[in-house]
C-alpha cells in the first residue's frame, strides 16, 4: 500500500496587489503556513510521499529570501517531496530553480523534476512519469510521451503533469497546456496528479486536480485542500480524500436590495462575517439614506473583524425619503440638489450622481449633527448658569442634587 499527498499550486511570493499592504502581507504568510499543514499532515499520518504538481512559486523573480523560506517550511515531514514545475514557475534555462540550487536551499528530501523522464523510487516501489514545463505556454500535450515511457512492470505508475485537460474544465484557467482526457487510461496510469485548476476536482477514476491548499481567488471551486490517496497495488482504483488545509475562506457575496426589510437581511449578513473571512461583497438595488448609513456603518465594523472586505456598493442607488430630506433640513437650493442628484443617478452620470448625493448627505447629516451637539451644550451652560445665580436652587428641588450636597454638608 503506498499512500502519498497530493498538492499543487502554493504560488509562494504571490503579492495580492488587490488589497491594503498590511492584508495583503497577511495572505502571503498564510501560504507558507499551508506548507507548514502539509508537512505536518504528512509526517502525522506517515505518509510515504508527497508530490507537488507544478507552481510551487508565483514567479521566477520572487526573493532569495521566499526560496529559503519555502523549503523551511518543509521540515516537519523527513519523508521524500516530489515537485514538478508550472506555468508562474516554469523550468526555464534560468529559472528560480536554478536559483534555488545556487543558494543550496534545496534539501536531499526533495527532488526536482526538470525533464521528462521516468522518476524511478524504488524503496517505494513507484515510478513517477513527470511532465515539467519548460516555458510558461505550450501548445503540445507533454503528457504524450507517459504512453511509451517503459517502466518496470512491478512498479505502480504515476503521472504528474500541470495544465489543462481538454474538455473537462468549464472556466479559463492560467494557461493553455493542455492535456488530453482519458491520459492515465491511455498511459496505463494508476494515478495522474494534476495542477494548475485551483480547485479540488475529479476528472475520472484516476486522476484529479488537487487545488491550492490555501485559498487566493473569489471562486465557488472546492479549494483550500489537498488530496490524499491510496494505492493498494497495480491497477487497482486509487481511493483519494480531499482533507481541508487552507485557513482563509473567500467567499463573494452580491446582495440585492429592493424593499426596507432587504437592509435588515443584508445587516444581518454582513454580521456573519467572521475573522478568517476574506470577503467580496457587492450591494445593488436601492435603499433610502438611512438605510444606506446603517449599511455604511455595518460595513465599518466588519472591515475591522474580517482578515478582509472588499466592499462595492456602486450599484446601490439612493432614494431619500421626505423623512430623509426632511431630516438634512435640505430646504431651498440644497433641496433642488438633492432632487437633481436623485434625478441623475438614472442617468450614464449615475455613479458620480449617487457619490455626489452620498457625500452631500453626509455633509447635511454632519452638520445637523454639529447643530444637535452645540444646542445642547447651549442648554448645559444656561442651567450651570443659572446654578451659580441661584445656588439653592437643587436643593430647593428637592431632587437628587439637592440630597447629594444636602449630605456632604
Amino acid at each position: 500500500m503506498l499512500r502519498l499527498l497530493h498538492t499543487a499550486d502554493w504560488q509562494i511570493g504571490k503579492l495580492f496587489g488587490q488589497f491594503e499592504p498590511d492584508q495583503a502581507a497577511l495572505l502571503a504568510d498564510a501560504r507558507y503556513k499551508a506548507v507548514e499543514r502539509l508537512a505536518t499532515l504528512a509526517s502525522e499520518q506517515a505518509l510515504d510521499l508527497v508530490l507537488v504538481a507544478g507552481d510551487v512559486f508565483d514567479a521566477q523573480g520572487v526573493a532569495d529570501r521566499t526560496i529559503h523560506r519555502l523549503f523551511n517550511a518543509l521540515a516537519a515531514f523527513s519523508g521524500r517531496w516530489v515537485m514538478l514545475p508550472g506555468n508562474h514557475d516554469a523550468a526555464l534555462s534560468e529559472s528560480v530553480w536554478t536559483r534555488a540550487a545556487r543558494l543550496h536551499a534545496i534539501p536531499g528530501k526533495v527532488t526536482l523534476c526538470l525533464t521528462p523522464e521516468p522518476l524511478l523510487l524504488e524503496e517505494l516501489g513507484v515510478a513517477i512519469l513527470p511532465a515539467p514545463l519548460t516555458q510558461r505556454n505550450t501548445f503540445s500535450d507533454l503528457s504524450e510521451w507517459f504512453a511509451s515511457a517503459e517502466t518496470p512492470p512491478e512498479m505502480l505508475r504515476i503521472g504528474l503533469a500541470h495544465g489543462s485537460v481538454q474538455g473537462i474544465l468549464a472556466e479559463a484557467i492560467d494557461s493553455a497546456n493542455p492535456i488530453a482526457a482519458g491520459r492515465a487510461e491511455q498511459a496505463g496510469l494508476d494515478y495522474l496528479a494534476l495542477g494548475d485548476w485551483h480547485g479540488t476536482r475529479q476528472v475520472d477514476a484516476r486522476t484529479w486536480y488537487s487545488g491550492t491548499p490555501e485559498s487566493d481567488r473569489f471562486r465557488a471551486n472546492q479549494s483550500g485542500q489537498a488530496l490524499l490517496v491510496e494505492l493498494a497495488g497495480r491497477q487497482a482504483l486509487p481511493a483519494v480524500t480531499p482533507l481541508n488545509i487552507g485557513r482563509h475562506c473567500w467567499r463573494s457575496d452580491a446582495l440585492t436590495l429592493q424593499v426596507p426589510s432587504d437592509v435588515e437581511q443584508a445587516l444581518q449578513h454582513i454580521a456573519k462575517f467572521s475573522t478568517d473571512d476574506v470577503v467580496q461583497l457587492s450591494l445593488s438595488g436601492q435603499t433610502d439614506l438611512a438605510g444606506h448609513r446603517r449599511l455604511r456603518n455595518a460595513i465599518g465594523q466588519a472591515e475591522g473583524r474580517v482578515h478582509s472586505l472588499l466592499a462595492d456598493l456602486s450599484a446601490l442607488r439612493l432614494e431619500p425619503t421626505a423623512d430623509d430630506i426632511d431630516a438634512l433640513q435640505a430646504d431651498g437650493y440644497l433641496g433642488e440638489v438633492v432632487d437633481e442628484l436623485r434625478t441623475q443617478q438614472q442617468g450614464s452620470n449615475a455613479e458620480v450622481a449617487r457619490d455626489a448625493l452620498t457625500l452631500l448627505a453626509g455633509i447635511l447629516d454632519e452638520r445637523r449633527r454639529d447643530a444637535g451637539r452645540a444646542a445642547n451644550a447651549e442648554a448645559s451652560v444656561g442651567a450651570r448658569a443659572g446654578t451659580a445665580a441661584d445656588p439653592g436652587a437643587g436643593t430647593r428641588a428637592g431632587g437628587p442634587a439637592g440630597i447629594i450636597a444636602g449630605g456632604a454638608l
